[in-house]
């Protein structure tokens, strides 16, 4: 078995395949932040008593599906500039602040939650 050390690639193998699992990651992201969402749906008024905790977890799916919505045009974008032959970029942070602003959220909530319970 013979390797051959003098042909080293000096990028990826197939750019493309690394946009695809980074955009699938996002995916995911957003369809765990929708079925999270989904469960706090069902629980939440139940446990906490009350029509307005279902309020989270409609928050939730819609920044669900303003993360994947970015998500499907990050990877258009992406694929459209790799068809073209131009180096693909990242266009912006928007998914990073979604993400952000839904953490924040949920914890702000979940405090709120345990202030409310404890009164």
């Amino acid at each position: 078995m013979t390797h051959r050390h003098s042909e080293r690639r000096t990028g990826p193998f197939d750019a493309g395949l690394q946009l695809e699992r980074t955009s699938l990651s996002w995916r995911r992201t957003a369809l765990s932040v929708a079925v999270g969402s989904l469960v706090s749906l069902r629980l939440l008024p139940e446990w906490l008593g009350g029509a307005e905790w279902v309020i989270p977890g409609m928050i939730g799916l819609l920044l669900a599906c303003l993360l994947w919505a970015v998500s499907h045009r990050r990877h258009h974008a992406f694929m459209l500039r790799r068809s073209r032959g131009d180096e693909p970029r990242i266009g912006g942070a928007l998914a990073l602040m979604l993400i952000a602003a839904s953490v924040a959220s949920v914890g702000l909530l979940a405090l709120i939650a345990v202030l409310l319970t404890r009164l």
